[in-house]
């Protein structure tokens, strides 16, 4: 028992040592960190902005969809029984899992709707 005693004593002494330790490291790093935070940044000089400089946006052509979900919901709009899985495939180029994808989020939308397995129509 009194071995026990002893070993516990060393330990919580080892322990309190590491604890002062660390508190001196941390300490330490914190001088360090506002040193590099004081350091003045270079400021550029201001830009000025010209009615030349600016772009307009680019708008999507009216043909052309800017979405993958735009592009599959304009062809099953167009439609007027309902377009395949195969027909939507050779129409917007995507593969199986984009196109199952992109229906389900539009089934969860409340846009389309299946009307039978594998057709789809606008709701």
């Amino acid at each position: 028992m009194k071995k026990m005693k002893d070993q516990l004593k060393s330990i919580s002494k080892s322990l309190t040592s590491l604890s002062t330790q660390v508190d001196r490291l941390t300490k330490q790093v914190d001088k360090l960190q506002p040193a590099k935070k004081a350091a003045p940044k270079k400021k550029a000089a201001p830009r000025r902005k010209t009615a030349a400089a600016k772009k307009p946006a680019k708008r999507a052509a009216a043909g052309k969809s800017s979405t993958v979900l735009d592009s599959v919901f304009t062809i099953i709009k167009r439609s007027r029984k309902g377009v395949n899985i195969a027909d939507l495939k050779a129409k917007t180029n995507l593969d199986s899992r984009q196109l199952s994808n992109a229906l389900y989020k539009l089934s969860k939308k409340g846009m389309v709707q299946a009307k039978s397995r594998g057709v789809y129509v606008k709701k």
